[in-house]
Order: structure tokens, then sequence, then C-alpha cells
């Protein structure tokens, strides 16, 4: 059992490039305004930034494909009939460009209008483009690919994506380019099962990776149940206030040769455990020593494992008395029942924000610290609303107090307070069937 004041729980930092950086952000209590209901934007994804291998003398190079796409904010706009415009002039000179067939190109080839449908607003891949060095190109040589986007739908029936906030460098390059392929998603695993991660590294580059290194992290509910002698592990219970997580750093020194695919020395296996729920399994790989990888887009990978689970979030109330003009300590507390935990490791948003309503005739003095001032439409104004944030995970057996200080104005019988906890998950809400014990009430001055 764990029990800690409002605040203290902090996360790890970022877990490399595969990961990301977890950036701990509010949740805020009130509804869109009617202006950002209405509003929509249309975006152009593609990468900063792409390496191509130097051509072989008396050769070709090998194409490298480069994944681009559109994507909208409101999904409460259907976005149709998106029109991506690739401008590859550029890289004259640089890099050779393959024309997939839902692309246009002119007749000189450089600049081409790609049809992607229906904009969704999650970004997939719509257009796969091939790029590879061109002849006589020398390593370091270096050019650029300029978008440009419309489409049909929004507030006023066409979106177009904001100019120049797109663009890919491609350089010409030389070396090892180790990747892992991603992996198929799993929902609704059972409790125990045993998983098999698909990890396969394979050499895209010209040139031998001499060794590779493996960086790995698994969520707190699952058990990495391989352990390789190469690897040196922590966690999860041994993180303190940080995400409870299993870190594993490992050197191998297998070489992995132009072309070649490679496998771990014994498959990677995990359970999953009695309190497991979203789950996300994180790897990548480097070449060893200091030999720089030459695309590292593919380098890491996330498997999200999602349990057949369920975690109970509750809030619990508290009386107290006093005569008018005293003040008084009014403290509601969290606890997940569990059997679940929850944690929000890739948006390091709180896994839950409550609301409390001082009762009526009170006013507070001195607030926890991850609680503020909060509005919500259809506030009544003389009554005081604070908004308080849980941190990004909450494991089973989790109290969290939050003491408010509430100076008594005058003296109501009864004056009933309201807290509300609003479960939030990254991947669903539903995980809190009992919704029962999501309110409570905190009494000043009850009757006898």
């Amino acid at each position: 059992m764990s029990s800690v004041p409002a605040g203290r729980v902090l996360r790890r930092g970022a877990c490399a490039a595969a990961v990301g950086a977890l950036a701990v952000a509010g949740l805020g209590s009130g509804v869109a305004s009617a202006d950002e209901a209405q509003s929509d934007q249309l975006w152009i994804q593609a990468p900063y930034e792409q390496s191509v291998t130097v051509a072989p003398d008396g050769g070709a190079a090998q194409y490298r494909s480069l994944a681009l796409g559109l994507y909208h904010d409101n999904d409460t706009f259907t976005v149709t009939d998106g029109r991506l415009t690739v401008d590859v002039s550029g890289l004259a000179g640089v890099a050779d460009v393959s024309w997939p067939d839902n692309c246009t190109p002119n007749d000189a080839g450089t600049v081409a209008v790609c049809d992607t449908g229906n904009v969704p607003t999650r970004y997939s891949a719509q257009v796969q483009l091939k790029v590879r060095a061109a002849a006589g190109a020398a390593v370091g040589a270096q050019g650029a690919i300029e978008y440009s986007a419309t489409a049909t739908g929004g507030p006023d029936g066409t979106l177009t994506a904001p100019e120049g906030s797109a663009e890919t460098f491609v350089t010409v390059g030389s070396g090892p380019d180790l990747g892992v392929t991603a992996p198929q998603d799993v929902n609704d695993v059972a409790l125990g099962t045993s998983l098999t991660v698909p990890f396969s590294i394979t050499n895209t580059g010209n040139e031998t990776a001499h060794g590779f290194t493996v960086k790995m992290w698994a969520t707190y509910g699952l058990d990495v149940v391989t352990r390789y002698p190469q690897c040196t592990y922590t966690g999860p219970d041994d993180s303190g206030d940080y995400t409870p997580m299993t870190y594993a750093t490992c050197t191998f020194d297998t070489e992995v040769t132009p072309g070649a695919t490679v496998q771990l020395p014994q498959p990677l296996q995990l359970a999953v455990t009695d309190h497991a729920l979203y789950e996300r399994f994180d790897y990548e790989v480097q070449p060893a020593g200091d030999t720089t990888d030459l695309d590292t887009s593919d380098n890491g990978r996330s498997w999200h494992i999602n349990a057949d689970n369920t975690a109970d979030f509750a809030v619990h109330g508290t009386e107290v008395s006093g005569a008018a003009g005293d003040t008084v300590t009014a403290a509601f507390r969290f606890v997940n029942r569990g059997p679940a935990w929850v944690g929000n490791v890739s948006s390091g948003d709180p896994v839950a924000v409550i609301d409390f309503y001082l009762p009526e005739g009170t006013t507070a003095t001195s607030v926890p610290d991850t609680c503020h001032t909060a509005s919500t439409s259809g506030d009544d104004p003389t009554i005081g609303h604070y908004a308080c944030t849980l941190p990004l995970w909450a494991k089973p057996d989790l109290k969290v107090s939050f003491p408010f200080q509430l100076r008594i104005d005058r003296v109501v019988p009864d004056a009933t307070g309201r807290v509300v906890v609003h479960p939030h998950s990254d991947t669903s809400v539903n995980f809190d069937p009992n919704s029962k014990n999501n309110s409570a009430k905190v009494v000043v001055n009850p009757s006898a």
C-alpha cells in the first residue's frame, strides 16, 4: 500500500526517442469555446531529415522510403480530397525520386500533386515516396523537399496547410542503418499471458555495424521475463517517486552486415501481470561504439499491449466543524482500489482530475499545490470551485490526500461541498466501471 501527498509524485524523464519526453500537463475542467469548436487546421506530416546512402562506384544507390501524409485537427468536420504538393526541385544533383501511383508529377518530374483521399485527424502515411542518392553525389551533399497542401472541408469549405510548415532535408551519407520492424498492437490480453516481442534488427545501410546497443522500457504492468547477461536492469519498484517502469540497457557484439537481419540471442518474453491495463513496451537499437546510425527514424518502436482488466478510482470526503471566523482543515482523499494501475506514459497527462466545489459559506485560504481555481459552464459564482490533478500514474492502493484550509465566513448547518473525480487515460476512460464512488461530500458543521 502507498500513500502520498498531492504534488509529490513525479515521473521519470524521456524514454529516449521511442517514448519521447513526458510532459505533465494539467487537464482543464472547462468546455471548449464556440470559436474552438468551429475551427480546424490542415497539417502536413513529413520527416524533417532523411538520409540516403551514397551510390557505389559504377552502380546505383538503393531507394529509401519517405512516408508523408495529411491530417487535420477537428473531428467534428469531415475533410476529403486531400492534395499534397511535393516539390523536389531542391534535390537536383543530390537525390533521385520515384513517385508512387497516387502522385502525378509535372513534365520535368520535379513537382507532383499527390492524392491522399479522406484526411484523418490522426496521422497515417498516405504517400510513400522513394528517394536515393544521385549518381556522383558525394557524402554530405544535401537538398530539400518542400510541401504544400489543400483539402475540402472545415468551417470554410477549404483547408490549407500553413505555408512553410513542413520541409524535408535529404542528406547523402554512408554508414550502418539499423532498424527494427513496427509491432502490431494487441488488445484484450488476458492477465498472466506470456508475449514474445517481435524484435529483429535489419541493417539497410551500406556499412557493417560492429555490434549494437539496445535500450528497453516496460511499463508497470509488464514483467520482463527474459534476462540477457549483456543487459543491466532497473525498476520497476525502485523508481521512487518516478513513473514505475522496468529499464534495460544492453550491448551485443553481433556483427550486422549491410542487408542482414539478426535476432537477439533468445526470444524476448514479457508477462502480463495481474495489475496490467494499458501497457507499453518500448525498444531502441543503435550501432555500438562511436558509430552514428545513418537514419534514426526506425531505430525505436513502441508496442501497445492493452490488458483485459479494470481499475476503481474513488474519492472519500470528510466532515469538519467550526465557528464563524475559524479556519478548518478539510481533506478529501483519492484512492485507486485496483486491481489495475493506470499510467499515461504517452501524453504525461494526469490520470484524473478532481473537481471540488466548496461548501456554502466557506472560502479556501490555502490549497494543495496541485489544485487551482476552475470555472465551468453553469457554475454558481458564489461557490468556490477548484480542480486538482493527480500524477500521470496511479498504482493499485495509491492514496493521495488533498488538504484544503477553509475559512468559515458564516455558519451554515450541513454546508455540503462536492468532490468529483474524472478518470483520464490516453487509451480509454472505460477502465473504471464503478462510478458510484467517483463522488463524495465535504460537510462543514454537520447536524448532530
